[in-house]
C-alpha cells in the first residue's frame, strides 16, 4: 500500500485565531481544516483557527494542545493512503475546561473575522425554520444569557461582547447538512437576540453575515481499526486523527461581513446561490445514505460499503438517486447528475472507511425532512412515482422498532428519542405508522394532511414487515435482481 505524507509547508508561528470554529468534531477536522491547511501551504498567511467544543471533547482538545496543535487526516481508498498533518490550529477552547468567559471574550478579538459551525442539525435548536424558544437549552440560556451553553446562546453572547468592545460584525458560517443553512443560522441567532435585546438583534442583522454552504466528504466516526491505521502510518497515537475518503467539496455563498481566506485558490466554489448544490447533495447523497442506513441496519449490514456490495441495495441506491431524487432537482449548469450518481455509488463502496449504518441513522428525525420528505413533496406535486423514497421513510419507522431482522438490538440516538420510544411501546402496524406521521417536528402539516402520502407510507411499511426488507426493495426496482 502506497502512503504519501504531507506536512505543513507554512510558518505556523504567524497564525492568528482569525476563525473561531464551534463543533471541532470529525467532519470539521477532515474538511474545513484541510482546505485551510492546503491554502496556507500554497499561499502562506495568518489565517489560524481557534478550535472550540461546547459539550464533550475537552480531553481531545487537551491532547491537541499537547501535540502542538497538530493532527493527521488520512485520505484512503482501496489503493492509496495520503496522510496529511494539519497545522492550522492556533488555539483551543472548551468552556468547562477553560471557563466560559474565555470563549465568549474571544469573539471580541480584533483579528477574528469568521465564526464557523459544525454543530449538527440538532445544534440549532430549531422548530421548523425558526428557533424553538421552548427548547430546554434555549430557555435556560435566555434565563442566564451571559453564561450560555447552547451554540446559539454562545454566538449571541459572543456577539454582544464584540459589540460592547466596539468591534464590527462577523461572518457566521454554518457548515452543517441543512438546506439554506445560512438562513437558518441567521434566523436562530436573530430570534435569540431579539428575545434578550432588540438593539443587539438589530446590530447583528446590520453588521453580520450568514452565508449558506454545501459541504461534502464522507467522514466516519473513528473506530479502533482506523485509530490503529493512523498510529501505524504516523508512528504515534493521535486523539484527533481521522480517516476519510479522498473526495472533498465545499461550496460557499459569496456573502461575508469582512475578510476571508482565498479558499477559491484550493478548489472551493464561491457562488451567488448555494441552494442548487445543497439540494443535489442533500437529496442524492444524504437521502441515499439515510435509505441505506436505516434499511441496511435492519437487514444486518453494519456499514455502507457492505450495503452497496449487496446487489439489491446497490441497485436501489442508484435508482433512488437517479429516478427519484435527481428528478426533483433543477438543472445545474456544468453538472451531469447521472455521472454524479455513479460517483456516489463508487464512494459508498469505499470499504476502507467502514462508515457504520447506525452512525448515519443517528438523529434521523432531524434529517428526514430535507433528505426524503422534500423530494416526496415534489413528487406528490408533480404526480410522479416515488416508490423507493416511500420505502426509505418507512425504513426509518422500521428501524425505530429497535431490532434488526436477526433480532439484534439497534441503537436509537435521536433528539426525539423519548417521544419515539413511547410510540414504539404503545403502537404497532398501521396505528404505529399513523402515530409517527402525527409528529409535527418531522412531518409538517402539508404532509400530515395528505392522504396520498399517508397511504404510500402505510403501504411501504406493510411491505417491509410482511415481505422482509430485501424482498420489499427488490419488488420496487425497475430491474429486480433477486
Amino acid at each position: 500500500m502506497k502512503v504519501t505524507k504531507i506536512t505543513p509547508a507554512y510558518d505556523r508561528s504567524a497564525l492568528k485565531p482569525r476563525i473561531l470554529h464551534i463543533g471541532f468534531g470529525a467532519f470539521a477536522r477532515a474538511h474545513q481544516m484541510v482546505y485551510l491547511d492546503e491554502l496556507l501551504s500554497q499561499e502562506g498567511g495568518d489565517w489560524g483557527v481557534m478550535a472550540v467544543r461546547l459539550n464533550s471533547g475537552a480531553q481531545a482538545l487537551s491532547a491537541l494542545d499537547a501535540a502542538n496543535g497538530l493532527y493527521t487526516v488520512i485520505e484512503a481508498d482501496d489503493d492509496t493512503l495520503t496522510a496529511r498533518e494539519i497545522g492550522v490550529i492556533a488555539g483551543t477552547c472548551h468552556p468547562e475546561r477553560d471557563g466560559r468567559d474565555r470563549l465568549l471574550d474571544a469573539f471580541g478579538a480584533p483579528d477574528l473575522a469568521i465564526v464557523s459551525l459544525t454543530i449538527t442539525e440538532k445544534g440549532y435548536c430549531l422548530s421548523g425554520h425558526t428557533l424553538d424558544l421552548d427548547h430546554k437549552g434555549i430557555k435556560a440560556d435566555l434565563d442566564t444569557p451571559t453564561a450560555p451553553k447552547t451554540a446559539i446562546g454562545v454566538i449571541v453572547e459572543g456577539l454582544a461582547r464584540r459589540r460592547a468592545a466596539g468591534q464590527g460584525g462577523l461572518t457566521v458560517m454554518s457548515c452543517d447538512n441543512l438546506p439554506e443553512n445560512g438562513a437558518l443560522a441567521k434566523a436562530a441567532v436573530l430570534a435569540f437576540a431579539q428575545a434578550r435585546d432588540a438593539a443587539l438583534a438589530r446590530w447583528i442583522e446590520n453588521t453580520c453575515r450568514f452565508p449558506a454552504t454545501m459541504v461534502d466528504r464522507i467522514v466516519p466516526a473513528l473506530d479502533a481499526d482506523s485509530a490503529a491505521l493512523i498510529e501505524e502510518v504516523t508512528g504515534h497515537e493521535d486523539a484527533n486523527g481521522i480517516l476519510c475518503e479522498p473526495f472533498c467539496q465545499w461550496v460557499i455563498e459569496d456573502n461575508f461581513a469582512g475578510p476571508r481566506p482565498a479558499w477559491e485558490k484550493v478548489g472551493v466554489q464561491i457562488v451567488p446561490d448555494v441552494r442548487p448544490f445543497e439540494d443535489m447533495k442533500l437529496r442524492m447523497l444524504n437521502g441515499a445514505h439515510t435509505f441505506i442506513a436505516n434499511l441496511g441496519a435492519v437487514t444486518g449490514h453494519a456499514t455502507v460499503a457492505s450495503s452497496v456490495a449487496d446487489p439489491v441495495f446497490r441497485a436501489a441506491a442508484r435508482q433512488l438517486m437517479g429516478a427519484e431524487q435527481a428528478a426533483t432537482l433543477a438543472p445545474l449548469s456544468g453538472v451531469d447528475l447521472d455521472a454524479y450518481a455513479d460517483a456516489l455509488i463508487a464512494r459508498f463502496g469505499n470499504a476502507r472507511l467502514q462508515h457504520r449504518t447506525t452512525q448515519i441513522a443517528t438523529d434521523t428525525s432531524a434529517k428526514l425532512p430535507q433528505r426524503l420528505l422534500a423530494p416526496a413533496k415534489a413528487h406528490l406535486a408533480d404526480g410522479s412515482a416515488w416508490p423507493l423514497t416511500a420505502l426509505g421513510i418507512a425504513g426509518w419507522m422500521l428501524y425505530l422498532r429497535g431490532k434488526d431482522e436477526a433480532g439484534n438490538d439497534l441503537p436509537l440516538c435521536d433528539p426525539l428519542a423519548d417521544a419515539l420510544r413511547d410510540i414504539v411501546a404503545a403502537q404497532d402496524g398501521a396505528e404505529y405508522v399513523s402515530a409517527l406521521l402525527s409528529l409535527r417536528a418531522v412531518f409538517d402539516a402539508d404532509l400530515a394532511h395528505n392522504a396520498e402520502f399517508a397511504a404510500a407510507i402505510q403501504k411501504a411499511y406493510a411491505e417491509l414487515t410482511t415481505k422482509g426488507v430485501r424482498a420489499a426493495i427488490n419488488a420496487r426496482l425497475h430491474s429486480p435482481v433477486l
